[in-house]
């Protein structure tokens, strides 16, 4: 019986293919961070600003929320585990919320109104990018999640 080569080709293909899927997490760590001190920022905006009664419960109560949604993010990948896409999404959807809160609840002034937006964009666009890479991360046991 001969044994023949595997083909190069392949193997390479395949080593792409598992290098492709892995995740850093140091990276998302610095990801989730930013995330979560953008939540405390959502908090601090009212009292730094002129604000209304609304625009303070609504920005405490979503930068606390987004807050602790990142920091649990945080903590998993400081583990070395995939961040919870759940919870990535829940923080998107927040972001979401607060880029559009301004338009929707008075805020009592320009700078509290473009504050919020900001961090709520910052919020969004970082935890929507979390959300897709750890969903894209591959799970399998003989990959690791740490690059």
């Amino acid at each position: 019986m001969s044994e023949t080569p595997s083909d190069p080709e392949a193997e390479r293909a395949t080593e792409t293919d598992r290098r492709r899927n892995t995740l850093n997490t140091d990276m998302m760590q610095w990801v989730s961070a930013i995330v979560s001190l953008a939540g405390l920022g959502l908090v601090a905006y009212p009292f730094i600003f002129e604000a209304t009664e609304a625009a303070i419960w609504n920005d405490t109560l979503v930068g606390t929320a987004i807050f602790l949604l990142a920091g649990y993010n945080f903590v998993r990948l400081s583990r070395d585990r995939l961040a919870s896409v759940g919870a990535a999404s829940l923080a998107t959807l927040l972001g979401l919320w607060a880029l559009i809160s301004p338009a929707v609840i008075e805020m009592g002034s320009d700078e509290l109104a473009t504050a919020t937006a900001a961090g709520g964009l910052v919020v969004a666009v970082l935890s929507a990018y979390n959300a897709y890479a750890n969903s894209k991360a591959d799970t399998s046991e003989r990959t690791p999640a740490h690059t």
